[in-house]
């Protein structure tokens, strides 16, 4: 097992240059909207209810990084015009890796313990972390393995209407205030800050979020795959205004961008 990957596609609106690994075999978080277990072609009930450390994940990950390198495909095409692939390596130092994408590097109400590990490895070998959470403050416990060239981040969908409590879409997600504490204690802690405004639920929170002035970074979308009211080229194009305002660093994601163009037609 190499854990190790370069991602594709949409994975790589997340962070360009990140590489990414998963830890857990799914998540218990319940969010309706999660993609996972259809990317994974998993069944939906054992994706979130089964949840722990991908088998020899921690041993394997400090192989991979003690090898030095990453091998991956890059695709290409031919003289003939056909598509394909040519194989690439890269060194596997002063890399940032994404943890995670398929699952919560702080899954509530399981043992996280192989975390702590794989960030440890990642660290000691000379790169560094961009962490997505929905397990709320249980991340503090690592900022001691952290330094300025990492990043701690959280999903923000904008459901603010029960901040002290688990989001009705993520069930046993931690509480939006939670993670922002989180957000906060990292920022005083000299670490990057980000949000992942994906998927939005509500768009007031969103807006309110943005005067925040303890995130380094926004990455903002939409909801995808089910039905919502939000006008979303409105809603783009409102919040592109706001961060330049406030002088914030962002990051419109390609389905929202797509949205706010139409709303230009």
């Amino acid at each position: 097992m190499k854990p190790i990957y370069k991602p594709k596609g949409r994975a790589l609106e997340y962070s360009p240059d990140a590489l990414a690994l998963n830890i857990y075999t799914g998540c218990p978080h319940r969010c309706f909207y999660c993609f996972a277990p259809t990317v994974l072609k998993t069944d939906r009930e054992k994706f979130h209810s089964h949840v722990e450390p991908r088998k020899d994940i921690v041993n394997a990950t400090i192989q991979q990084l003690k090898k030095g390198y990453l091998d991956y495909d890059i695709p290409i095409t031919d003289g003939d015009g056909k598509p394909g692939t040519m194989k690439n390596r890269m060194s596997l130092h002063n890399k940032l890796i994404h943890l995670c994408f398929t699952c919560d590097p702080y899954p509530t109400t399981c043992d996280d313990a192989a975390t702590r590990e794989i960030i440890k490895a990642i660290k000691d070998s000379g790169n560094h972390v961009q962490i997505l959470t929905k397990g709320g403050i249980a991340a503090e416990r690592d900022f001691d393995l952290l330094d300025k060239n990492d990043w701690i981040g959280i999903t923000f969908t904008g459901d603010m209407v029960k901040p002290f409590i688990n989001p009705k879409g993520e069930p046993y997600a931690a509480a939006m205030t939670e993670r922002l504490l989180l957000l906060d204690r990292a920022k005083m802690h000299g670490l990057n800050t980000w949000v992942s405004c994906e998927p939005v639920l509500d768009v007031k929170g969103i807006y309110s979020l943005i005067k925040a002035d303890y995130i380094d970074l926004f990455r903002i979308g939409k909801l995808n795959y089910h039905p919502s009211i939000i006008a979303w080229g409105e809603f783009g194009r409102e919040c592109e205004g706001m961060l330049k305002y406030y002088g914030r660093q962002y990051y419109i994601k390609h389905d929202l961008r797509k949205e706010m163009e139409k709303a230009n037609d």
